[in-house]
């Protein structure tokens, strides 16, 4: 169960960068790397038996007006 949290954690982080990055290159492989660890915790939560993973949140919840993260659904991510 911990490796499929791990993943999880690392595809929102992938996710936060690619909503702060500029860079299209870079914002193209933070995306990629999100979608890869979010295919892992499929994977695994396949595996597990348990319901998949929601889908990745909109750029929009993990910033505020003012820049700072914000995530009230964080804990949304994986429903047992």
């Amino acid at each position: 169960m911990k490796l499929l949290t791990e993943y999880l954690e690392h595809a929102l982080t992938f996710e936060r960068l690619a909503a702060q990055e500029t860079n299209p290159e870079t914002k193209a492989q933070f995306e990629k790397q999100a979608a890869a660890y979010r295919k892992l915790a499929a994977d695994r939560a396949i595996q597990y038996g348990l319901p998949l993973p929601s889908p990745p949140e909109a750029a929009s919840v993990w910033r505020s007006a003012n820049g700072h993260r914000s995530s009230p659904t964080k804990n949304k991510v994986l429903h047992m």
